[in-house]
Formats: C-alpha cells, structure tokens, sequence
C-alpha cells in the first residue's frame, strides 16, 4: 500500500547505516561500538522519518529547500520522536561506557571472529530498530494536519513511558553502584538483591517493555486514523511485543539465568532470590 511505501526510506536508512558500520568493524574484528553503532541507528533513522521529504527535495530533486522548524511537526510526532531520541541516547551511551570499559562486548567474543556470523548481527540490529521503532516511524509518515489532538489516552500513554524510564534508569544505577562497590570490595555479595532488584531479578527489562508499550500507546490514536490501513495499530504492536520476545526468549533474561545458574545453582541464597 502507498502509505507503507514510505517506510522505505526508513528502512533503507537502518539497513544502510549498520551495513556501513559492519563494513567498518567487521573486517577488524572489533564488537566495543556495537551498541554505540545501534544508538547512531536509531537517531538518523529517527531524523529521516521526521525530515525525509526534505532531504529528498535537496539531494534527489536538487530544490534549494529549508528543513522545517519543529512547530511544523504534529505534537505526536514530536513526542514519539523525543521518547525514542532519550532512551536512544541514554541507553546507548550506558551500554557503550560499559563496553568500552570492558574491553569488548562478551556477547560476540567468539562472534566476532566469524566474519559472516558477525555480520548477520549488524543486520538483525537493522531489524530490530525497524520492527520496535515502527510506530514511531508510521506516525511520522503522517501529514501533521491529520494528526489527531492530544487526548487522556496520550497523557497515560506518556506516563507510562516516563514511569517505565525512570524505573529503567534508577535500575541501571543500582546495578553500576553495587558493581562500583564490589569492586572497592565494600561488600561480597555474589549477586545484587537490593533497590529495585529485590523485587525483580530484571527490573531494566521490566522498564524496557514498559517503554516501548507506551510509546506505542502514544502512537495508537495516529494509527487508528482513516489515513491508515485497518489494523495498523494492531500491526505496531510489533514494536512491543519483539522487544518482550527478544528479553524473555532470546537475548535478555534466558542467558543471564543459565549465567547465574551456572555460577550460583549451588547457593541457597540464589534459589531462594529466585523463587
């Protein structure tokens, strides 16, 4: 349809921008930027969304134009862009910091020494900022005029986005705190159990759903206009329901428990954190 049509500037945007860095990190081995790569991803695939008919007229059209001011964008649209921006940019920067401390990203140790199996990651890394960002990049696809206005549904959409963060946020500091501690040796607990992490063994990735489930609550009003194809916002719910695929089933929670059963199954303590 013409409306998913203008996905594809989007899409060629993600795709283009991690082939590119696979071209460059690939070939040498090197997994540190891998998430500082995804936060780039996301952030120019964030300004093509918004400005593409723009950039189109200046680099294909060859027209003389300016990029529009914010004001021109539905508030929507401003918002939905914003949220993703922030969490873009914060979680990137904090998994970026940590791999660079690091040495390296654990994950790809043996990856990245298969040229071909480490490259097929730059790509899934292009479809996961397709597939979770999409309501973002439909609603920006939707001409401001017909954006729908502001209602209740936005403001709990955006509270639970802004809830979801903080929590995220304030569980990633607990867990770098309790790190920092560890290792100036003020304590010897093998795992954290304390803050946020007493109440659950992944309270980052209870945020992270939290997120994505209200930016996509934010988007829904959009997507349920006559502009877009029925079920559209049925469709978006992608963006959710990957994210809690990839953190219950795949990438997220399934490793780090065989992690922590491998090194704590023995202990009382973590049988009993665990029930």
């Amino acid at each position: 349809m013409a409306v998913f049509s203008k996905l594809l500037p989007i899409a060629a945007s993600a795709y283009g921008v991690q082939t590119l860095f696979a071209g460059i990190w690939v070939p040498l081995q090197n997994d540190m930027f891998y998430d500082l790569c995804g936060s780039i991803g996301w952030l120019s695939t964030t300004f093509v969304s918004l400005y593409y008919p723009t950039l189109r007229a200046k680099f294909f059209e060859g027209r003389v134009v300016p990029f529009p001011p914010l004001s021109s964008f539905a508030p929507r649209q401003i918002l939905v862009s914003a949220a993703l921006g922030l969490w873009s940019f914060r979680l990137g920067s904090y998994l970026a910091t940590r791999a660079i401390k690091a040495g390296g990203d654990s994950r790809f140790e043996q990856i990245k020494k298969q040229p071909r199996r480490f490259t097929y990651y730059w790509i899934a890394q292009a479809t996961w900022i397709m597939l979770v960002g999409l309501p973002v990049w439909l609603v920006n696809t939707l001409p401001p005029s017909l954006s729908p206005v502001l209602g209740p549904r936005d403001y709990i959409a955006a509270g639970l986005f802004a809830g979801s963060f903080l929590f995220e946020v304030v569980a990633d500091g607990q867990k770098a705190a309790w790190k920092r501690a560890k290792d100036k040796k003020q304590h010897d607990e093998k795992f954290i159990t304390s803050g946020l992490w007493s109440v659950s063994r992944h309270p980052n990735y209870l945020g992270e759903l939290g997120i994505w489930t209200g930016i996509w609550a934010l988007a829904s009003s959009s997507l349920q206009s006559p502009y877009f194809p029925k079920g559209t916002v049925a469709l978006a719910a992608a963006s959710p329901l990957f994210t809690w695929f990839l953190l219950t089933k795949v990438s997220g929670v399934p490793p780090l428990e065989r992690l922590g059963d491998k090194k704590f199954g023995d202990d009382p303590k973590w049988q009993e954190y665990k029930r």
